[in-house]
């Protein structure tokens, strides 16, 4: 009875004052509930995250990206409190619909930012010793993104009245044409899941496809993007990689091939074309950057396969230096070996220290580089 007795002389309170005060009043106070309750929740939820060992260190990045994204969500809600309140506390039906898409839309951004910022923070600290490849990171966090905004679109329709139960069976009927018209879209899909599977190149390597060379810059779902030697950026569509050949030269731990063709001239003795070959022979293998019989490489465990150790891991420690030919104008000195590294200006130094050692040995047995000429003889004489 006292709590009936409470409310009525509440009400007969009210209704001594102007209804459009009351209004503003109870707009204002809800406005301020708002914006404490939304503090309550971002403390709650930094206090949150700092116990979440693994977030610990990262909670004040995530809440900084949730932070704009939250406040236009407040300033939505304080609309729609407007309206709702000035409306005699009940809602309109078209602005409601309006509205609801609204917050489902800034909900779904702010499940993909978090789950994205969470993804970021992660993959800067993944410990290499995972061998966790980039490329499955990227596929699989677009492929999560893909699903966040499909749900947030299948909720949406859903509050707009679109019956999601005839949509779906309607599919099944249009699903052949809808295959038939994304046949290329398919089939880059399920080539980028080949790629991933077969690991025949990865982010970084350095590749060959018909025309096109470059470094591998990503591997999309639908396209691997190349970013060549002279800057420019190349697409190829996956399914062309899965059906192409493709030139990996970054599938290699030793070697790189040093290949050159001495020509000497013609009046060089034997003598001294057989010892400059020795001699550039023992130069090679005392080489501290020739890879040769005697270099040690330590290989991973590949697993149970009846292959080559050395051609899964790229490992080349031939070296070859040889008579090689009798051309129209030189006798031809064979010299192949294989650099200790790979990359590039290394082994370009090494080449070119070849070269110059090459060089000494050829003046020191009195060599000389032969280069085209053409004698001409009189028959009389």
């Amino acid at each position: 009875m006292e709590s009936k007795k409470f409310i009525q002389e509440q009400i007969v309170f009210l209704n001594n004052y102007d209804p459009i005060v009351i209004k503003l009043i109870a707009i204002l106070v809800s406005i301020g509930a708002i914006y404490f309750i939304r503090k309550m929740v971002f403390d709650f939820l930094e206090k949150g995250l700092l116990k979440i060992e693994s977030l610990e260190n990262y909670s004040k990045d995530i809440i900084l990206r949730l932070r704009k994204p939250s406040e236009i969500m407040v300033i939505i809600m304080n609309f729609d409190l407007i309206i709702y309140i000035y409306n005699d506390f009940s809602f309109l039906d078209p602005l409601r619909q309006i509205f609801n898409i609204i917050y489902v839309a800034l909900s779904t951004y702010l499940i993909y930012i978090l789950i994205n910022t969470i993804v970021d923070i992660k993959i800067k600290h993944i410990d290499k010793k995972t061998h966790v490849k980039n490329e499955v990171i990227n596929v699989g966090l677009k492929i999560l993104n893909f699903a966040i905004v499909l749900v947030g679109i299948l909720v949406a329709m859903t509050l707009m009245g679109v019956n999601l139960t005839a949509i779906l069976s309607g599919l099944g009927i249009g699903g052949l044409a809808v295959a038939l018209a994304a046949k290329d879209t398919l089939a880059n899909f399920f080539a980028t899941i080949s790629i991933l599977v077969s690991d025949t190149f990865a982010q970084g390597d350095w590749i060959q496809v018909g025309s096109s060379e470059g470094t591998v810059v990503e591997i999309g779902l639908r396209v691997t993007t190349l970013r060549t030697f002279d800057n420019a950026l190349i697409s190829i569509p996956n399914s062309t990689l899965v059906n192409d050949d493709v030139k990996n030269w970054s599938r290699r731990t030793i070697g790189r091939r040093i290949k050159i063709s001495l020509g000497v001239k013609y009046d060089s003795k034997p003598d001294d074309i057989k010892n400059t070959i020795e001699e550039i022979r023992t130069m090679l293998e005392n080489h501290p950057n020739i890879a040769t019989s005697n270099t040690i490489h330590q290989y991973e465990n590949s697993g149970f396969k009846l292959v080559s150790q050395d051609d899964i891991y790229g490992v080349k420690k031939t070296l070859l230096v040889y008579l090689d030919e009798f051309a129209t104008s030189s006798i031809n000195i064979l010299v192949y070996c294989f650099s200790s590294s790979v990359v590039w200006d290394e082994w370009l130094e090494v080449k070119q220290d070849v070269m110059f050692k090459i060089m000494n040995i050829l003046e020191k047995n009195n060599l000389e580089f032969a280069f085209p000429s053409l004698s001409i003889y009189e028959e009389n004489k």
